[in-house]
């Protein structure tokens, strides 16, 4: 079920001027306007027959607008649930898993009720059936067989990432992938991936099959048919591929990870970017690990990925792949610690977050196309001038920032002008950092660290005049990775529950000479 973020936080009362309401206007001062404290990603665990309904209404549409689970995760929740259920509810979830082939033993999936046809690479079977709502031409089936075949050469051939699983002879001989076309868009779906038998040796890595839409309609999807299919195959495909790690890793992981390869194999598509409007390069202060059903954080977050091979080239997402895998010689970790393995021992994963964090706030700089990337919401903006104090208190979740604009007010015409920025963060052992940066009206940028002691305290002064200065902006951030792993309704890492949320972060910033 959908969750939705905490929405209303009083504004902060300000040294500066007597504030209500948001941020102020550009000269009447400062105002701090704390991002709303996000509710906490939960997800009552679900029993088996919750699990079956949700995937029944993943897949049958019968879920509208923002509020539709994520099909792939729901079937693969549902194969999760499978040994727990019996009798009739055994029954129905073996029909939502079923394959479109298996006809009438699908009913509420996308069973074909007429003969179908394949057509087969040496890696990939294509299925399609003739007539039906569900009727896909001989020729847009081989190109969707094309466009697999170019997927698997990338993200298999070129990126190194381990083949999906072989089948047996479930689709036909030689184990090849299957994928079947559905008219999936009727229902609001792309495509989706569904796991089918595991390894019995590694009880965490699956084998199997992926639908995708017939013909990607222009009037469903609002995009070239071809770029749909391309997108469409690149992600879920990758879907089937982390089965053979591990199918019950981390779910934010899952989607993150496959949107952010569409990248890699359709740059020229950038459908992906629609989802950056909730990603912490715009709502910096919702948890990276955040996982919200009918939300597209998890979608969003892609960005994470995305600096992360621009720093470390575009393996390093293959190397946290292989650390939270079951399979041989895995890592057989989670998210976060994945990804805290693959860093050069030079970087800390708090050091990478912050620096993560504070390259959000101008994409534009940071990121090979983020010119066209949203900028952050900010927690405060404003103009702050001469002896003027602006301070206030803003409480910060794990793996989230709050960031802040301050640009000089007139009267600040000389160089000897600057900004004391005091911070008064939360304990050590919590990953509490900040950082200013400082935009000079060259427009060249300079990243001062606000060194924190133990106790989270500490300052800096940079430059603050109108004849140095454009802005300066303030991040800070709560770096923690410290979970309470299993702990039973949270969706975030290792389903853990975070140990340092809500932490306070307190600020004065004052112009001195």
């Amino acid at each position: 079920m959908r969750r939705t973020l905490a929405t209303a936080v009083a504004v902060l009362s300000l040294a500066a001027s007597t504030l209500a309401g948001g941020p102020a206007a550009a000269d009447d001062g400062f105002a701090i306007s704390p991002r709303p404290t996000p509710e906490a990603a939960t997800d009552p665990t679900p029993s088996p027959v919750q699990t079956l309904r949700t995937a029944e209404a993943a897949l049958a549409g019968d879920v509208a607008g923002e509020r539709r689970p994520e099909a792939t995760l729901a079937l693969r929740d549902l194969f999760m649930s499978l040994p727990r259920l019996s009798g009739e509810e055994r029954a129905r979830a073996e029909q939502v898993l079923a394959r479109p082939t298996d006809g009438a033993d699908d009913p509420q999936g996308d069973g074909y009720t007429v003969r179908s046809k394949k057509r087969c690479s040496t890696k990939i079977c294509v299925h399609r059936v003739a007539s039906t709502r569900d009727k896909a031409g001989k020729k847009w089936a081989g190109r969707t067989l094309r466009v697999l075949k170019q997927v698997w050469a990338k993200e298999v051939g070129d990126m190194g990432y381990r083949r999906p699983l072989k089948d047996g002879r479930r689709g036909g001989k030689g184990g090849k992938l299957d994928v079947y076309l559905a008219d999936v868009g009727a229902d609001g779906l792309y495509g989706y991936c569904a796991p089918e038998f595991r390894l019995d040796a590694y009880p965490r890595v699956a084998s199997g099959y992926c639908v995708l839409d017939n013909d990607f309609a222009r009037s469903q999807y609002g995009a070239k048919p071809i770029d749909s299919l391309r997108v469409t195959a690149a992600h879920e495909f990758f879907h089937a591929v982390q089965f053979g790690y591990d199918y019950r890793e981390d779910p934010w992981l899952m989607e993150a990870t496959a949107t952010w390869i569409e990248e890699r194999f359709a740059d020229g598509v950038n459908d992906n970017r629609q989802y950056l409007r909730e990603s912490q390069v715009r709502m910096t202060y919702v948890p990276l690990d955040t996982f919200r059903s009918g939300r597209s954080f998890q979608y969003g977050n892609w960005a994470f990925f995305e600096y992360l091979s621009q720093r470390f080239g575009t393996g390093v997402v293959r190397r946290i792949w292989k650390q939270v895998g079951h399979y041989r010689r895995d890592g057989e970790t989670y998210s976060i610690k994945g990804v805290k393995r693959v860093l050069p021992s030079t970087t800390s994963f708090e050091q990478l977050y912050t620096q993560f964090a504070v390259a959000n706030v101008t994409p534009a700089r940071s990121y090979s196309e983020g010119s066209t990337w949203p900028t952050p919401i900010w927690a405060g903006t404003g103009r702050l001038g001469r002896d003027k104090v602006a301070s206030g208190t803003v409480k910060i979740s794990h793996l989230a920032a709050n960031d802040f604009r301050l640009t000089p007010r007139k009267g600040l015409d000389r160089r000897k002008y600057q900004l004391r920025v005091a911070v008064d963060g939360p304990a050590e052992r919590s990953s509490p950092a900040a950082t200013v940066l400082l935009v000079k009206k060259s427009g060249a940028m300079k990243r001062i660290p606000v060194r924190l002691g133990a106790r989270g305290r500490g300052r800096t002064t940079v430059p603050f005049n109108r004849v140095q200065t454009r802005r300066v902006v303030v991040v800070a951030v709560n770096a923690s990775t410290r979970y309470r792993c299993g702990a039973g309704d949270f969706t975030y890492s290792c389903k853990g529950r975070p140990l340092d949320d809500d932490r306070a972060f307190s600020f004065r910033f004052r112009v001195v000479d």
